[in-house]
């Protein structure tokens, strides 16, 4: 299981004791759509928020929220810390297997992932594709083809001359 597993198993858990804040979870633009299919089935909102736990953090604080985090496994428990700590995650999800008495499989098999593709491009200068009609035109004319059934993603790596495609 991936992070957006683990947001997904441990904030139903939380929601359905009733300490779950807000009744609302954070992700990032990267988490799958099947996450948000599968907060939205349970009755708990998905707030979405920039690449970094930095940005899933500062969302939770401004907002109040209590658990957020990243596909890629760093998950926030608010009350217990400000960053994503793999010991705790771990304790909290043993511990929803424990109360659930489910085993992790049964539990993540409640996100249906709906299919996802990274592309990385290289380029000589990550910025100049902001405001690139071309690149526009092509975004529009694919979230118009795909329509509520997915969704492009365009951003610019944090670290590398890459632009990252979703």
């Amino acid at each position: 299981v991936d992070g957006d597993h683990i947001m997904a198993i441990c904030g139903m858990h939380m929601n359905k004791k009733g300490i779950l804040k807000n009744d609302t979870v954070v992700a990032t633009v990267m988490s799958n759509m099947g996450l948000e299919a599968t907060f939205k089935r349970a009755g708990i909102k998905m707030v979405r928020a920039n690449v970094g736990d930095r940005y899933v953090l500062e969302e939770m604080l401004k907002h109040g929220h209590g658990l957020g985090g990243e596909q890629s496994g760093h998950v926030i428990f608010l009350d217990h810390n400000t960053t994503g700590d793999g010991l705790l995650t771990a304790v909290n999800l043993l511990k929803v297997m424990a109360e659930e008495k489910k085993p992790l499989s049964e539990l993540g098999s409640v996100v249906k992932v709906y299919p996802q593709v990274l592309m990385n491009l290289h380029v000589a200068d990550k910025t100049k594709y902001h405001g690139n009609k071309k690149i526009e035109e092509v975004i529009r004319n694919a979230e118009a083809f795909l329509g509520d059934n997915g969704r492009i993603l365009v951003r610019p790596s944090g670290t590398e001359p890459i632009i990252r495609v979703m």
